[in-house]
């Protein structure tokens, strides 16, 4: 827990200097970009349109949800997890990118996968707003769970962020790592509910329930449908919140055992 605390009072400490960076590596990857920021939301934009073209329009798929059209069961399952993706790969290989940095040492070399985080995180609220009017556009009232969504962002941040500080550590020393993850997001997008729901398993094996629990991202996405759907608190599920914290605590500080183990030999390597 020490190690959790330290890390915290490092980052609170930097805070200034983390938001500048992350702004700028958000401005950054649209340089010499004729259509900029737009760049960033034609795929997760086109993405979601396929699915739902594929699935409703092709498959005829009726959504769990009764009365919920399927577009607004789909986006707040699949809007989680474009964060996710995008900030553990851009997070992977944040030393890489800011090698320059790394080999400083008055700086805080911890703060570079933060740095990633925040980036992705603007993209994510822009995100959020964008689902939010599509739910006005279709005539969903707003409810008090809609502020849940921050509670849920922020614990999927933390989750993702020791994720990143793991991976980052290794993908220095072993390069493929950045390629590992990417194949993992692939097979992971599929091991939560966001073309499935958890009510398709009923008549399943009760194993294979628990089984799709372990992996985190589940309660996030459960989460977000709940915030936005259903109106259920996160306190709700208490079980689910309670692993979900345990597991992700417990991966920050192997994260950033890890990382402080190894960043010694960063700058020789890189």
């Amino acid at each position: 827990m020490k190690t959790i605390i330290s890390f915290v009072n490092e980052i609170v400490r930097s805070r200034t200097l983390i938001w500048e960076l992350s702004k700028a590596d958000f401005k950054k990857r649209f340089v010499g970009s004729y259509f900029g920021v737009v760049w960033m939301f034609v795929q997760p934009v086109v993405t979601v349109l396929i699915y739902f073209m594929v699935f409703q329009m092709g498959f005829k798929s009726v959504p769990p949800v009764p009365g919920v059209p399927y577009v607004l069961w789909l986006v707040p399952g699949i809007v989680p997890w474009f964060f996710f993706s995008e900030a553990l790969n851009t997070g992977t290989s944040c030393l890489s990118e800011y090698h320059y940095l790394v080999k400083k040492v008055v700086f805080q070399v911890e703060a570079l996968p933060v740095i990633k985080l925040v980036s992705c995180a603007i993209v994510h609220g822009i995100f959020v707003a964008i689902m939010i009017a599509v739910f006005f556009c279709y005539g969903r009232l707003p409810m008090l769970t809609w502020f849940q969504i921050l509670y849920y962002s922020f614990a999927l941040s933390v989750n993702v962020l020791a994720l990143s500080l793991f991976t980052a550590a290794i993908n220095v020393f072993f390069k493929d790592m950045a390629q590992l993850v990417a194949i993992c997001l692939q097979f992971g997008m599929w091991m939560i509910p966001i073309m499935w729901a958890p009510e398709m398993f009923q008549d399943f094996p009760p194993l294979l329930s628990k089984i799709l629990k372990i992996n985190p991202i589940y309660y996030i996405v459960i989460g977000y449908r709940d915030s936005l759907l259903s109106g259920n608190w996160f306190f709700e599920r208490p079980m689910l919140t309670v692993y979900f914290w345990a597991f992700t605590l417990g991966l920050l500080w192997i994260g950033l055992r890890v990382f402080r183990r190894l960043r010694p030999h960063f700058s020789d390597v890189l």
